[in-house]
């Protein structure tokens, strides 16, 4: 063997006992990230009653730090500790911070994941309703909060600030009537009142401000913020971010009915009922008694007796289908403050994406020249280049309608008071109440046309309920047709006489001549295997009348009906109109 393969044998057999002398040390454990947040804050963060922390944002911590394989530890406190931990680094992140530009030169925030609407809390009869009116107040904040900072960039007001630890303290304070205000976020304050039983306090109707809401780091802390910021991209992708918020941030839990005001309900209701069946018991007896002597007038007042009690029990049953319609405002309220949040949301991140869109335009278009077609999604991008910016505008403009008619839902069903005094533009009034019925028209025809007038003079009196009269006749048009292929007509004009015209003409089926006379009487309906109540001619009759105008019905069963809105014209008014 020569000497060269001796030392490459050698070398051989030294090389496993080499690689075991110095064996690599395992990597150290990633340390968690501390997230911090306000201990009374609900239903965002707050601590439960084991003392363990929940929320909205509690939960979205957590599921960010799933699908991003992060160790966390969640820590609630007293506001101001939290942010002074984050200035001095014992916090990583505050998961619930409002976004203001004054706070930017010390955070750098993520996507915003909610938005908190900022409230004046007042107690009931005061008679603050604006910002203004807190001038020269006594007004509680929140230390170290945002509306701490809002009120001393506000310095002229020259309000009186009462810094409190929490928001709770502030709106007991206030209930105990030491202060004039309190600036507390809408949504917590309702939790926290009803905590607290606090009955006398409540927030001024219109928000104070409306601000974006999400996590924050310290300021350059960019990769962590990164990892969050996609955290919520992915959950929101899944659907898991809207499970957890409609969570949490649906529906306002309200309390429960007490045992004591069920009994008292079922006293009011039970009461009635069963002293109308004593008087029957008893008015019964009576007519058994003169059977004898007069059997053909007992037989006649027996028999419309029968009829008494069924016309009671069809009262009834009105009755409670009117209470129901009555209830359907605040329903319909209710469900549009949960339209517009995400609606919001999206309406909010579409020019994002369009400007994300736009800005990487130039770069794929490079690409595309250089490497040719490629896949984008699952079409060419050659076809995606094109349809992406059609459908991003589609979307925003579809986001804007659900908008506009949720806006015109909330109004329509919104109790309106007023005088009888406003200037309104009929049509104006007309196409309201279009937008408010647009989905029964296209259910109900194909052959819809509207015809509204130019130039014509206002009327006097109240735009809201003129359009839930033409909203009920265009409704009463739909149901009268028996197929898509009879037409429905509106149209308005200024007559010769000076008084304004809205007309309605239907296909249908037409109404009984037999009918007609009875189409605005309470409760007289031709539809009640359908469910109708009578009612919507019956109120719209009183609402025309109280504007001084007159509804006209003209019929032919089998082939439509036309109806007649006329209103006097402003110019033609020598005196206000007055409720009768």
């Amino acid at each position: 063997m020569s000497r060269f393969c001796k030392i490459l044998l050698i070398l051989l057999l030294l090389c496993p006992v080499l690689s075991r002398a110095e064996p690599e040390e395992p990597p150290e454990p990633e340390a968690p990230i501390i997230i911090g947040g306000d201990q009374n804050y609900p239903p965002y963060e707050f601590l439960d009653a084991d003392g363990k922390p929940a929320g909205f944002n509690v939960e979205l911590s957590r599921a960010i730090a799933e699908v991003m394989g992060m160790e966390i530890e969640i820590r609630l406190g007293p506001w101001g500790e939290m942010r002074e931990g984050l200035a001095s680094g014992s916090i990583d992140v505050l998961q619930g911070m409002a976004y203001t530009r004054e706070r930017t030169r010390e955070v750098d925030f993520s996507t915003p994941h909610a938005k908190v609407h900022q409230s004046i809390w007042i107690r009931k009869g005061s008679t603050i309703r604006r910002l203004k009116d807190l001038a020269d107040k006594d007004v509680i904040v929140m230390r170290g909060a945002v509306m701490h900072d809002f009120m001393l960039r506000h310095a002229e007001l020259k309000a009186r600030l009462h810094p409190v630890a929490t928001l709770e303290d502030a709106l007991r304070q206030l209930s105990a009537g030491g202060y004039d205000a309190a600036l507390v976020a809408k949504l917590p304050g309702e939790y926290l009142i009803q905590k607290a039983g606090l009955d006398n306090i409540m927030p001024i109707a219109r928000p104070l401000v409306a601000q974006d809401y999400g996590y924050a780091v310290k300021k350059g802390n960019l990769d962590l913020l990164a990892r969050f910021n996609e955290g919520l991209v992915l959950l929101k992708k899944s659907g898991r971010y809207r499970t957890i918020y409609e969570k949490w941030l649906g529906v306002l839990p309200r309390p429960g009915l007490s045992f004591e005001r069920a009994i008292r309900l079922g006293a009011m209701i039970v009461g009635p009922l069963l002293l109308v069946l004593i008087m029957t018991v008893f008015w019964s007896r009576m007519l058994k008694r003169q059977v004898a002597l007069r059997t053909e007038d007992l037989e006649r007042e027996v028999a419309e007796k029968r009829q008494a009690l069924h016309e009671l029990e069809v009262r009834q049953q009105q009755l409670i289908q009117a209470d129901k319609l009555s209830s359907l405002g605040v329903l319909v309220s209710g469900v549009a403050h949960e339209i517009n949040n995400p609606n919001g949301l999206i309406l909010l991140n579409l020019p994002l994406l369009k400007k994300a869109w736009d800005d990487t335009g130039p770069l794929l278009d490079e690409h595309y020249r250089q490497q040719g077609d490629f896949k984008l999604g699952w079409l060419n991008y050659s076809r995606m280049r094109e349809e992406i910016p059609q459908m991003l505008e589609e979307m925003q403009q579809g986001a804007g309608r659900i908008r506009r008619i949720v806006e015109d839902l909330k109004d329509f069903a919104r109790r309106d008071d007023a005088e009888l005094d406003d200037a309104v533009d009929l049509n104006e009034v007309a196409a309201a109440a279009l937008r408010l019925v647009d989905n029964s028209l296209k259910k109900a025809t194909d052959h819809f046309r509207a015809e509204l007038a130019n130039d014509l003079p206002p009327f006097v009196g109240n735009a809201q309920r003129i359009e839930q009269v033409v909203v009920n006749l265009l409704i009463n048009a739909c149901q009268a047709l028996t197929d898509k292929g009879q037409a429905i007509r509106l149209r308005t004009a200024l007559q010769d006489d000076g008084r304004l015209l809205l007309e309605i003409v239907d296909q249908g089926r037409g109404i009984d001549p037999e009918h007609l006379p009875k189409l605005t009487d309470p409760f007289f309906t031709t539809r009640r295997d359908h469910g109708g109540t009578g009612l919507g001619l019956s109120v719209s009759a009183g609402i025309v009348e109280e504007h001084g105008g007159q509804l006209e019905f003209a019929s032919t069963p089998g082939q439509g009906t036309r109806v007649r809105l006329l209103l006097p014209a402003k110019e033609n008014i020598d005196e206000p109109v007055e409720k009768p």
